[in-house]
């Protein structure tokens, strides 16, 4: 009788170690270099320099060989051990994993972020622009109680933290959806004097406005002289150019 061959199932562990010798192997030593410079608020993020659709390519390879037989805890379980290495295209590669994961998202993953947030596993404005905007707003959307949990990370001490509370309403907002939310957590972050803070929150209410500008030209006006400048000019980029100079002015301190 012919012997059925089974394939071992690939780990999180044995996934992260592949992903760590692909990129090293690819690694671009100028282009990290380049990649730094934007790079100038934290000593402790460094680049492989491979370009983002190489990694998505690997990462599609990747998705080949566990697709059918992981579940989002190897997902989540592959996030711990990837995100907090010091390399960018590690913690991509971890979060668009999980990314595929999304219909099986539970509400105890909103836990889960914050703690990769305020222990530094996300420590740039990359990373938890890669993390928060798609996976918080698939929470935001399934379970609406977790919108008020989501407004005291504007006041944690964490400015990762602080910048996945804005920016985690980004597609959310987008689409118009809680928005009072939104503009609730962009004013508790005016008072916050960190420059990737002011300009997490002028991105989200300039998303805020595409669907209401009104209200978006209301609450700029309302609260004008508090609002970083940084905020500000991020916030109004979608106004017509004679409207956008004029809440420039007419907003300053």
């Amino acid at each position: 009788m012919a012997k059925i061959q089974t394939t071992k199932r690939a780990t999180p562990e044995a996934i992260a170690r592949d992903v760590k010798a692909w990129l090293r192997k690819h690694r671009d030593p100028k282009r990290a270099a380049f990649l730094r410079k934007y790079f100038k608020e934290t000593d402790k993020v460094d680049f492989f320099g491979i370009s983002t659709p190489l990694v998505r390519d690997y990462e599609k390879s990747l998705w080949e060989r566990f697709r059918g037989t992981w579940t989002l805890a190897d997902a989540v379980r592959l996030c711990d051990l990837m995100l907090p290495d010091k390399y960018h295209e590690m913690k991509s590669i971890a979060v668009i994993v999980l990314l595929r994961f999304q219909k099986e998202f539970g509400s105890d993953l909103f836990g889960k972020i914050k703690s990769w947030l305020e222990k530094d596993a996300c420590n740039s404005w990359a990373a938890v622009d890669i993390l928060c905007p798609d996976a918080l707003g698939v929470l935001y959307v399934r379970y609406p109680e977790l919108v008020e949990r989501v407004k005291s990370w504007a006041d944690h001490p964490n400015r990762w933290v602080k910048r996945g509370s804005a920016v985690g309403f980004i597609k959310t907002a987008r689409r118009g959806l809680c928005l009072d939310a939104a503009y609730d957590v962009a004013e508790r972050l005016f008072i916050v004097p960190d420059d990737l803070i002011h300009k997490a929150t002028g991105w989200l209410l300039r998303e805020s406005g595409k669907t209401d500008a009104a209200r978006l030209e209301a609450f700029l006006r309302r609260h004008g002289p508090r609002i970083p400048r940084t905020t500000l000019r991020y916030a109004v980029e979608r106004f017509p150019e004679a409207k956008r100079k004029r809440l420039l002015q007419e907003t300053k301190g």
